[in-house]
């Protein structure tokens, strides 16, 4: 692949005659390669503290783990992994082959609309099954109110129902990216395999399913690790998992270094996820051949289509429609009284926090890309690491950040004070600058993907034409780059401030004093069974998170 940086930015520059224009090359290499380097050590700091965390002796609070919920923690983590991965990978599948492959009533819309979920953050669909199906939902007290004393409650706070709402919500993940692979595959290898006699199932078994392999496997990870990441599904359900078990060694047993090394444990999960998804893949090679794409569905026959129709309907309907009229319905009830000075500030405050991460994580993903773009090839693994934030959950993420900080402001800040004879103050702990690095590390990943492949995009012909007519390194970046990188920087600053607005784990443990946004507010009220008073926070989350989705919508539809 071509370097999209100039020759320019090289000290062997057939430009470097030009005084004015060499020093800026230089300079401007220099901030980039430095920043490039401090973004990726930064990135990797909290995974380094919490390995190194288990240098402090917790033997009390182990021993007490183990006689108490590690298996618990251990079976309930490895359940929902199980649980999700498999069914997200049969309903994205089958929904993607059905809207690519068949035509049927309603799927224009359907093939869009089955998109929507990914708006849907997984704790608020998981509170709204709660408001409906709980002992005092309106369900069960309409039957109990019909059958009398016949009727016997049913618990729905089990794991079957915490594993249906995840994998309602992360099987947009594989559907989209299944969906993808199926319309790139060329019908000439499908009509190959009818002529050699295979009937549909075992054309689509043995020749479509395992092309499209990769793109399953992405997308089956993706939603793992989403699950591992997961805290406010599992919290509204009281489903203990090692997510919680952090969040109480932080803030109920106040041990920070218990609560790290149980967040190694968890990126044991992690890691063991990533290497199952590589080795998945081995040394297969997937190749597609000719040119000639699906143009013709299948036609189903009446009653298949309605099957097929009733299927992918049913489930936009439980995944998206009724959670959302379900909101709706609760802030009518409640009235305009939800939007209060309370409410802004939360709107305010989230808005804030999304926007400022959003800038700062695009910026350093741009720095990131230059860096790599501009280093030897034995040193782009290096930079890669930078991208790895999105690998931790957000409550180890956050365990993470609060060591480091604490060293920092310990070892470095204090001693600084002193000399000063100032009283000594922590500045990094308990700031909003924590929870913005909480977050830049956490999802530079996603604002590296927009940001990377619009720089791919760039002839090194166009910022070397600049060079000749006289531009400099500081003016080449603000009058060529950011010109053509713009619409790969507004998606990534979009992608960013969705996913800030909606993280929760990191935003509850790491926020300052006064700092709630409407994520910790709808933890708040789910953890008082207020569902009505959480409607509104969680409509608002839906209704910014659709953003991306209509962009991915728009993209298809480009397509």
């Amino acid at each position: 692949m071509a370097n999209p940086l100039p020759a320019s930015f090289s000290s062997s520059h057939p430009y470097r005659g030009m005084a004015t224009n060499g020093q800026g090359f230089r300079r401007l290499n220099t901030v980039v390669k430095v920043a490039g380097i401090f973004t990726v050590l930064m990135a990797m700091a909290p995974l380094i503290v919490i390995l190194w965390s288990w240098g402090s002796d917790q033997t009390e609070t182990w021993q007490h783990l183990i006689a108490t919920q590690l298996s618990t923690l251990l079976r309930n983590t490895l359940v929902l992994v199980i649980g999700v991965g498999v069914g997200v990978t049969v309903l994205g599948v089958s929904l993607a082959w059905l809207t690519v492959m068949c035509e049927f009533p309603g799927r224009r819309w359907l093939d869009w609309g089955l998109m929507l979920p990914m708006a849907m953050p997984a704790y608020v669909l998981a509170f709204v099954v709660l408001g409906i199906f709980d002992f005092a939902g309106p369900l069960q007290q309409g039957l109990h109110a019909w059958l009398g004393s016949d009727y016997r409650y049913i618990d729905v706070r089990h794991e079957a129902v915490v594993i249906a709402v995840l994998v309602l919500v992360f099987y947009p993940y594989v559907y989209m990216l299944a969906r993808s692979a199926f319309l790139a595959q060329s019908t000439d290898v499908m009509e190959a395999a009818r002529v050699l006699g295979a009937n549909r199932w075992r054309a689509f078994f043995g020749v479509a399913l395992p092309m499209a392999r990769p793109a399953i496997v992405a997308g089956s990870s993706l939603a793992i690790m989403e699950t591992l990441a997961d805290f406010g599904t599992v919290a509204v359900f009281n489903y203990d998992t090692f997510t919680t078990a952090i969040y109480k060694s932080w803030f109920g047993l106040f041990n920070l270094q218990a609560a790290a090394q149980l967040a190694s444990l968890l990126l044991l999960f992690v890691a063991l996820a990533l290497m199952a998804e590589k080795q998945s893949r081995g040394r297969r090679s997937y190749t597609q051949s000719g040119r000639k794409q699906h143009r013709f569905r299948q036609q189903l026959s009446p009653l298949k289509a309605f099957a097929a129709t009733a299927f992918c309907s049913v489930v936009m309907l439980i995944a998206f429609i009724l959670p959302v009229l379900q909101l709706l319905q609760w802030v009518l009830v409640e009235g305009l009284e939800l939007i209060d000075a309370r409410y802004l500030n939360l709107l305010w405050r989230t808005l804030l926090l999304g926007g400022s991460a959003a800038v700062l994580t695009v910026a350093l993903a741009l720095l990131l890309a230059f860096s790599r773009r501009r280093a030897k090839a034995r040193l782009r693994t290096f930079y890669d690491l930078g991208t790895l934030g999105y690998a931790l959950p957000g409550s180890v993420l956050a365990v993470g950040i609060m060591l480091s900080f604490t060293f920092i402001d310990n070892q470095l800040i204090a001693p600084v004070f002193e000399w000063l004879s100032l009283p000594p103050k922590p500045l990094l702990l308990g700031s909003v600058f924590a929870l913005l690095a909480a977050y830049w590390v956490r999802f530079l990943a996603v604002a590296n993907g927009p940001v990377d492949s619009s720089l791919q995009r760039i002839r090194p012909s166009i910022p070397e034409a600049a060079c000749s007519l006289g531009s400099s390194g500081w003016s080449l970046l603000w009058q060529v780059y950011l010109p053509i990188l713009r619409p790969g920087l507004l998606t990534a600053m979009v992608l960013v401030f969705v996913d800030v607005m909606k993280e929760m784990p990191a935003t509850l443990l790491l926020r300052p004093y006064g700092w709630d946004t409407l994520a910790v507010r709808i933890y708040e009220m789910t953890s008082e069974g207020e569902w009505q008073r959480a409607a509104l926070p969680a409509l608002t989350l839906i209704l910014v998170g659709l953003l991306p989705v209509i962009q991915a919508v728009r993209q298809s539809a480009g397509r």
